[in-house]
Order: structure tokens, then C-alpha cells, then sequence
């Protein structure tokens, strides 16, 4: 996941609660049993500190939302102020986390969370198509509708025989061009959204068989890499059922594991040509950090390690000494996992969980944009 995903917290203030749970409704008593998670989830912020003004920040987003359908998970990341993060997840996760600390924590929405802050569904037939943008809670926020004005789009019978080819070969006719409307607003909106940062994409074809084959064929090469297939939903239906939703999870959990993937496998082959590329470990990791030097951060089994940070989010280090070079006037000790991927998105970097592939000493290692000296 990119690191313009988080960038508005490195200028917000702190601390921070960050909550991941399972916010399910997929049982008769589903409301007692999220009032509980809640509840508990609530109780062990208390514990490491948090007042009322962030819980009730908190508690505001959770219960003025409408509840998810079916399986589902959560993550939210606030201050007193407001909630910066508030993302469906692609499956609850094992355990729920509750923390409040003087940095985010970002590795459930990493790891868990979709890898856009929104995403386009494009509910396709022979007449047109249905635009909705979500955001990664799964809500639309923008929609469309584009209505091919081609007739006929349907055979009409004739006793004539060659009237029949010609009235079939006007109704493909009209079937393409109104495809090729389709595809030209979808261009529109992914290009549009890489001019503003790339924040819609990708996009899921549902609909039609034959009307999502042709559409994907009809787009530039630019906007068929980022819109997938999805063999499940109809135009009628509609982007937000569960089969629909469902379908978007998997792909995107089939999508994240092959991008989780790419990474292992670049940094073994980084590591086995010691290109010094490929590192690992807290110590070269973090002077990977400071230097502001890596392109992706792999974060692994961190268990309870910690580093110092100083003054500025990329100003990590395994200890005081190691920091002090940089005259950093305030020093403080925080759980690495925390701190390493806040100094991460400081440097712009890819973050990403660690492949079953990589087992990084200290949990961390990092695939590098130069060698350092």
C-alpha cells in the first residue's frame, strides 16, 4: 500500500486510537454482539490512557455509520479532533487492536484494508451501464448512468431472412456503440482520478457476459490495467449486494497476496545478488528509514521490539546513541511497529506485510531505491 494513503497524519497531532475489529452482521443478535466488541474494544483504550473526548470521536463514527452486510471488518484511526482512517477491511481479522499511542498504527489497514481509498464498479449491459464510486467502507459516494442512444439493441423477428441479417447486424452495431460510450466516460474517470492522485481505481466490471468481454476490449490500454472482470452481478442488481461485495474481497485479496508476492520475491533476488537492495534487521532498516532510502517496508513478526524516534517521523533508531548524530532535541521509545511504518510514510514508501516467503530478522526488512554507502 502506498504511503499517500496516510500522508495527513504525519501533520496531525497526537496520540492516537487505532482500532481494528470485526464489525459483522451476519446473525439474528448481531447488534448485542457488536455492542460487546465495542464495548470491550473501548475498555482496553481506557486502559492505555485514552479520554473521553477521542472515545466519543470514536464512538460517534462507529455507531452513526449503517451496518455492514454480512462479514465484515473495521479499522479506524482517531485523534480528539476527528477520525483521519475509517476503512472496511477485505475479512475481519483474527484479533481485534486497540491502541492509543503518540503514533497511528497503520499495519491492520495495510495488511487487511483495500489498497485504494476508493474504488469504481461499473454494473454493465448492451443499453449502457451504471458508475458507482466507493470508498473503501464499501459507500457510494459519486454515481452515474450512461445510456448508449443506439437502437436497436435487440433482434426484432422477420419472416424475411435477409432482413433478419440486416436487423441483426444493426442490433450489433448498436450494442458496440453503445459499449464504446461506456468505455469513453470510464477512460474519462480513471484518467481524471490519476490527475487528482489516483484515487479511484480500480474499477470492477460486473454485468452481461458478452457486455464486460466487449468493454474491456473497447478500453485504452491505460484503463483496461486497472478495471478487472468480475464473473458475479448484474447491471440490475447492482454494485452493493453482497454477491457483488463478496466478489470485489476476493479479488482483492487474490490481487494484495500477488503484490505481497512480487515483493518476496524481489527482495530474495535483491538479497542473493547482494546488491545491497535487500536488507533486514531494526539497525539497517531504520538507517534505510533516516536516509529515507526504501522503497518498500516489509513488515513482519515485530513481536513487542521497540526503537527511539526523535524529532522528526523519519528519525528512528534501535537506540539513543545511534540518534544522537542527528541532534535530535526530543527523544522517545515506541513500539517499532508503530514507529517504522509512520517513518515510512514520511519517505514516501510502499508499505506491505511480510510473504510467508520472508521470515526478516527483528520482523523488518526493506527492499532499498539506492545502496547506501
Amino acid at each position: 500500500m502506498r504511503a499517500d494513503r496516510f500522508l495527513e497524519l504525519l501533520t496531525t497531532k497526537g496520540p492516537f486510537a487505532s482500532v481494528c475489529f470485526d464489525d459483522s452482521h451476519d446473525t439474528e443478535n448481531a447488534r448485542q454482539e457488536f455492542d460487546l466488541r465495542w464495548r470491550e474494544i473501548r475498555e482496553r483504550l481506557v486502559a492505555e490512557g485514552a479520554g473521553e473526548d477521542v472515545l466519543s470521536v470514536l464512538d460517534k463514527a462507529v455507531y452513526s455509520s449503517a451496518p455492514p452486510v454480512g462479514r465484515s471488518g473495521r479499522a479506524l484511526v482517531a485523534n480528539a479532533e476527528r477520525v483521519w482512517i475509517d476503512e472496511a477491511l477485505a475479512y475481519p481479522p483474527e484479533r481485534a487492536t486497540a491502541r492509543y499511542a503518540a503514533a497511528p498504527f497503520v499495519m491492520d489497514v495495510v495488511q487487511l484494508g483495500f489498497p485504494r481509498a476508493y474504488y469504481g464498479v461499473v454494473a454493465v449491459d448492451h443499453e449502457g451501464a451504471d458508475l458507482t464510486i466507493h470508498n473503501a467502507r464499501g459507500e457510494v459516494v459519486d454515481s452515474e448512468t450512461v445510456t448508449g442512444d443506439q437502437y436497436p439493441i435487440h433482434k426484432a423477428r422477420s419472416a424475411d431472412t435477409d432482413q433478419w441479417g440486416d436487423a441483426e447486424n444493426r442490433t450489433d452495431e448498436a450494442r458496440k456503440r453503445n459499449i464504446a460510450e461506456v468505455a469513453d466516460r470510464v477512460t474519462k474517470r480513471l484518467d481524471a482520478a490519476t490527475a487528482d492522485g489516483s484515487k479511484v481505481a480500480p474499477f470492477f466490471v460486473i454485468g452481461e457476459v458478452r457486455a464486460r468481454s466487449q468493454l474491456l476490449s473497447a478500453l485504452p490500454e491505460r484503463a483496461r490495467a486497472v478495471s478487472f472482470e468480475l464473473e458475479r452481478g448484474s447491471r440490475a442488481a447492482g454494485a452493493k449486494t453482497v454477491e457483488v461485495r463478496t466478489a470485489i474481497d476476493e479479488e482483492i485479496t487474490v490481487r494484495r497476496a500477488g503484490v505481497v508476492g512480487d515483493a518476496a520475491d524481489r527482495w530474495n533476488a535483491e538479497k542473493g545478488r547482494a546488491s545491497g537492495l535487500a536488507v533486514e534487521g531494526i539497525a539497517d532498516v531504520t538507517r534505510a528509514l533516516r536516509e529515507q532510502a526504501v522503497d518498500t517496508l516489509i513488515v513482519g513478526d515485530v513481536g513487542e521490539r521497540t526503537v527511539v524516534v526523535g524529532d522528526e517521523p523519519s528519525w528512528v533508531a534501535p537506540d539513543a546513541d545511534t540518534l544522537s548524530e542527528f541532534g535530535a532535541s526530543d527523544e522517545e521509545v515506541r513500539l517499532a511497529d508503530e514507529a517504522l511504518p509512520f517513518a515510512a510514510i514520511a519517505g514516501r514508501s510502499v508499505l506491505i506485510g511480510a510473504d510467508p516467503r520472508i521470515e526478516p530478522v527483528d520482523g523488518f526488512a526493506a527492499i532499498l531505491r539506492h545502496a547506501l554507502p
